[in-house]
């Protein structure tokens, strides 16, 4: 007996190994996890956690998968109280609540019910089953018990409260909570934890716009998620003192309010995350959302106020320098106005930079030691090779400096640094900076100076962030988590706060604002394209970067797209706005580099001040960089009193008095004529050893243009001319032209001289004055069929 007993005890616990065995081996058995059977929405979030926008799951849901522990505890035991108490304890099927709906439903002929428990519910919802007949009831029973097998009771359960019906197309708790409350799950309060417990009974009951579009929840959900509440509280007697919150009246946020906040960004955002392969529900941005509201605001009420002069479309940019993250985009003035093509989003359509590109060459001519904020230029009529651009407003000034010319946008000094510049040029700077798309350097030449290529504004908001950091060119960040790089060295400190220091200068179109004071400074720089397609202001204050830009996204013109009366309004309308807003705005700390010097310079020249300079300033300097001479503008002229003309060494000075003239280059003497203000031409030199006179400066062959090739036809060799000009100092008066070793003529400064070579080849240009000064340049000539 006691043997049988022993063998029956040994196959009872062989029985229960094995049917452990098979258990384990279900749950080990590989299998997908519950939450591969329900794609979800992605929550899109400011970088404060302000819900930006939810969008549909591929199947055109909203579905927010969270997990379990992520659920407020009161929303998870409401809904077992109120479904399923026996969830943990039964193996997926209740024999009792099968019996109890099918003697409801059949017999007593009363409401139907399904008995299903929770697992069955799930089962439904992954088989998409119909469970309204018998033999569909038996299957999804069958299923409950394969989950039962496959996965764990914490499984299962979170699943469910992810996929469970809330009305119209919004399914489980994250979206829902979400999508009715504006909060994630983890935040419910007890009223509205419980009336989410009640509403997968009966999902189309109170849900907003359904009770004649009122966005209270209706009496019948109030009345069951009320007698549900007083079952929990006789199993939670702590939580009676919240009963009076029960009695007031509870708001449903209607589907067609959910957020739908900065359009632009978030699709772009979307779209990178597509094509990185993504697939985080839960995806937290950079952007401010009271600074995106603050800037759509501002553009949204300017085009409005802008309208007569045909002003429809506008696009904004707003980073933050210190991490390179997007704050706010405006892609476009209205998102849904069709007529402007609003869904475009403008930061990253290719436009035109007009001259907003222009720091960047006396930046790059700052390292490349070709001139200083104070270095003086020309403003004249000047041709580079078959290049011959104009300034905006087809005038010339004459001379200016750097800076004049910068902040008043001037053209050809800009082409002039441009030309001169080596390695990087401006179009390999860009390059390295990562402009997108860029055709050949040969394609572009110096215009791209003044807007010949395109960039967007997102690109452009990026150079003029290096300006603000220095030099230092770092990728825009739109995700909370991208990392944050270290960044690559574009420019030198010293001359990107050289640029950055000539841009606060550019004083604002509004001189009523202008005057009063403002301890945030703004550093901008405006652009107008080609034809007036479109208005460029970039610029920064504080720790932002501002890009704006007016235009129409089809490309077509405006005489008002004009870059100072366009898009600078907008530019200043937002700056003020946010310093308003937000009057803690400070500009970060940002020490002088070390290796940068003030120093004396002659105003008139931009060089060191001689004995004779007048009006004494001071400049920016890179020591051992910069360049640095001596002026020679300003010369004295040892004058015979009793002849009125240059004497001779040794002086009498009882017979001499020495006098101070201006002495111009011949082209910018030219210009101060055609200007109505011609300078005291200085006397002619005598023919003695050096009259008394300092050395002047060498001719400047301005044509033929420094390493440029001349194409000519076979056929027009001997006949086809080339032009030779030269500026030349105040004291010559006569040039001589020599190809090669030939004497070739000779022609007053600021006059060609033409010539028609009669071969292909390279040739040695020289210009000689009067004076024995001389300049020469290498040209080559090819010849085409």
């Amino acid at each position: 007996m006691r043997q049988i007993l022993r063998t029956h005890w040994h196959n009872f616990l062989a029985a229960l190994l094995l049917i452990g065995a098979v258990l384990v081996g279900f749950r080990l058995w590989p299998h997908d996890p519950l939450r591969a059977w329900f794609p979800s929405s992605t929550a899109i979030y400011d970088a404060d956690g302000h819900l930006l926008r939810l969008t549909l799951a591929s199947d055109d849901r909203y579905r927010l998968w969270v997990p379990l522990e992520d659920i407020s505890p009161s929303l998870v035991d409401g809904v077992l109280l109120h479904e399923d108490r026996w969830f943990r304890w039964h193996p997926g099927v209740s024999a009792w609540g099968l019996l109890r709906g099918a003697w409801v439903t059949y017999m007593r002929h009363g409401s139907p019910q399904g008995g299903s428990t929770i697992t069955m519910q799930l089962a439904r919802l992954i088989w998409r089953l119909d469970t309204r007949h018998p033999a569909g009831k038996l299957i999804q029973a069958a299923r409950a018990v394969q989950l039962e097998l496959l996965y764990s009771k914490h499984d299962i359960l979170e699943a469910y409260l992810n996929a469970a019906p809330y009305g119209r197309n919004v399914e489980g708790v994250g979206a829902a909570s979400l999508a009715y409350f504006g909060k994630p799950p983890s935040r419910l309060s007890l009223p509205e934890a419980l009336t989410l417990a009640v509403i997968p009974q009966e999902p189309a009951r109170g849900v907003p716009g359904r009770i004649n579009g009122s966005t209270v929840i209706a009496a019948n959900l109030k009345a069951s998620r009320d007698r549900l509440f007083e079952r929990w509280a006789a199993g939670h007697p702590v939580d009676e003192s919240a009963r009076p919150l029960f009695d007031l009246p509870l708001r449903l946020r209607s589907l067609s309010r959910l957020p739908f906040e900065a359009p632009h960004f978030v699709e772009q955002v979307l779209a990178e995350r597509r094509l990185d392969g993504g697939d985080d529900m839960r995806v937290t941005t950079t952007l401010d959302l009271g600074l995106q509201r603050s800037l759509e605001r501002q553009v949204r009420q300017y085009v409005e106020h802008a309208g007569d002069r045909g002003i429809r479309n506008a696009a904004a940019l707003l980073i933050d320098t210190r991490d390179m993250g997007v704050k706010a985009m405006v892609g476009s003035a209205d998102y849904f106005d069709a007529s402007i093509f609003g869904q475009v989003n403008g930061t990253l359509a290719k436009r035109s930079p007009g001259s907003t590109l222009k720091p960047f060459i006396y930046a790059l001519g700052f390292d490349q030691g070709l001139l200083h904020p104070e270095t003086v230029l020309r403003d004249v009529p000047s041709a580079f090779g078959p290049y011959t651009p104009e300034n905006f407003d087809g005038h010339f000034l004459g001379p200016v400096t750097a800076t004049q010319a910068l902040v008043r946008s001037r053209n050809i000094p800009a082409v002039q640094v441009a030309s001169r510049l080596g390695h990087p040029n401006l179009y390999e700077f860009l390059r390295d900076a990562g402009i997108s798309r860029m055709a050949s350097e040969q394609h572009y030449g110096l215009a791209l100076v003044l807007g010949g290529g395109e960039v967007t504004m997102q690109e452009l908001g990026g150079l003029y962030a290096m300006l603000a950091n220095r030099g230092e060119w770092r990728p825009l960040r739109m995700l909370a988590d991208a990392p944050r790089t270290k960044g690559t060295r574009l420019l030198s400190e010293e001359a990107a706060f050289m640029v950055m220091d000539m841009l606060r200068q550019n004083p604002r179109p509004d001189d009523v604002v202008a005057a009063q004071p403002s301890r945030l400074p703004l550093y901008w720089k405006t652009g107008t394209s080609w034809s007036f397609r479109d208005a460029w202001t970039a610029g920064s204050f504080g720790p932002y970067v501002l890009v704006v830009w007016v235009g129409n996204f089809d490309g077509s013109g405006n005489p008002a797209f004009i870059g100072v009366e366009a898009a600078a309004p907008l530019f200043f309308r937002i700056a003020d706005a946010l310093r308003a807003e937000r009057p803690g705005l400070v500009e970060p700390v940002r020490r002088n580099p070390p290796n940068l010097r003030r120093v004396p310079i002659c105003i008139a020249s931009g060089d060191l001040p001689n004995a004779w300079c007048p009006q004494v300033g001071s400049t920016w300097f890179i020591p051992g960089k910069s360049p640095i001479r001596v002026s020679t503008v300003h010369r004295p002229v040892v004058v015979d009193t009793h002849t009125g003309k240059p004497a001779c060494p040794p002086y009498d000075p009882s017979r001499t008095r020495t006098e101070v003239y201006e002495y111009w280059p011949s082209d910018l003497a030219r210009v101060f004529a055609q200007a109505g203000m011609p300078r005291r031409a200085p006397p002619p030199l005598p023919d003695c050893q050096g009259g008394g006179q300092v050395a002047g400066d060498p001719p400047s062959i301005t044509s033929p243009l420094k390493g440029s090739t001349y194409q000519i036809r076979v056929s027009r060799l001997g006949s086809e001319k080339i032009a030779f000009s030269a500026t030349s100092d105040a004291s010559a008066r006569m040039l001589y032209w020599f190809v090669d070793d030939a004497y070739l003529g000779s022609a007053a400064p600021g006059q060609a001289l033409m010539w028609a070579p009669d071969r292909s080849g390279r040739f040695l240009i020289r210009a000689v004055d009067d004076r024995g000064r001389r300049d020469s340049r290498e040209l080559r000539v090819g010849v085409m069929e």
